[in-house]
């Protein structure tokens, strides 16, 4: 017989003007890391949900970052702001010594508040978007066609999570996903409205903003430059026209691993920029390695 579920605790850390969501299992033990996941931009702290179930005997927490899941809906127009968050988390969970995994936008703020937090031990990013050193000089916002990035043109409300299964499973890279972890992103990926359906948790407009001011953080190559603690990348493959802003293949600079003064790379060239929803099992395999790195 297969092992229940462990239960899952929804918990709230209040930072600065924003309440801040994360769920946790299991209970921190001397001998094991805190595995602690931070998701991409647009998802939520549930789409790590399977990749958790199959390390049932690690202490685990996933994080709503801010604009997301059941966090409080405030727009980033800094990405400094996600590393201070998680840094404010895991302080006021008293977290030591964790493995940080982190997807996209979760990785870059992972990366800087490492830094400049100390609650990791080590790190997996998968796909960071982490950017070359010149696409930081210019700081402002990009700008669109509307004004703001496509992804504010989504649509955000179904009649339920069901219609919204329905709906995307075969648009964008949505077949790509993991059955379960696909299921996952739309149950919990939207919250009751006013109308009697439900509405995207991450607002298209907070989103869009967020992809907007990717350019905005150029502290993050200081991090990782003088970043100690051993990081493990995961690329993708390389993006066909160079455009910063199409996330279906990696953001991340292939400079960044020798830029870090211990880090390793795996570069999956057939593997999009949704790394863990594609290949979530081979992720689970790399978090053991991390695991028993930390360990030896």
């Amino acid at each position: 017989m297969s092992e229940l579920p462990r239960p899952v605790h929804q918990g709230f850390v209040d930072v600065d003007d924003c309440r801040l969501a994360y769920v946790e299992r299991g209970s921190r033990q001397a001998d094991k890391p805190t595995l602690f996941f931070v998701h991409a931009t647009g998802f939520h702290s549930r789409v790590w949900d399977y990749l958790i179930e199959a390390l049932p005997e690690y202490h685990a927490i996933a994080l709503d970052q801010r604009g997301h899941g059941r966090s409080d809906k405030h727009t980033v127009r800094n990405w400094q702001r996600f590393a201070q968050d998680q840094i404010a988390v895991t302080q006021a969970l008293g977290i030591e010594r964790a493995i940080g995994i982190g997807h996209s936008m979760g990785g870059h703020g992972l990366l800087q508040a490492a830094h400049l937090g100390g609650a990791f031990a080590r790190l997996l990013l998968l796909d960071p978007t982490v950017s070359a050193p010149e696409s930081y000089a210019d700081h402002d916002p990009a700008v669109f066609d509307g004004e703001l990035h496509p992804a504010a043109k989504r649509r955000s409300r179904f009649a339920s999570a069901a219609e919204m299964q329905t709906q995307l499973q075969g648009k964008s890279s949505f077949p790509l996903f993991h059955p379960r972890i696909f299921k996952d992103y739309c149950e919990f990926g939207v919250e009751a409205d006013e109308a009697g359906g439900v509405r995207l948790c991450c607002d298209p407009v907070v989103e869009a903003h967020v992809y907007m001011s990717a350019r905005s953080n150029p502290g993050v190559l200081d991090a990782a430059r003088e970043l100690s603690i051993p990081v493990t990348i995961v690329r993708a493959k390389a993006p066909s026209d160079g455009n910063p802003y199409d996330f279906s293949s990696s953001p991340t600079w292939p400079g960044l691993v020798d830029l870090l003064p211990n880090a390793e790379e795996h570069h999956w060239p057939e593997c999009t920029h949704f790394v863990p929803m594609q290949k979530p099992d081979e992720v689970i395999a790399l978090i053991r390695q991390e695991i028993d790195n930390w360990q030896a």
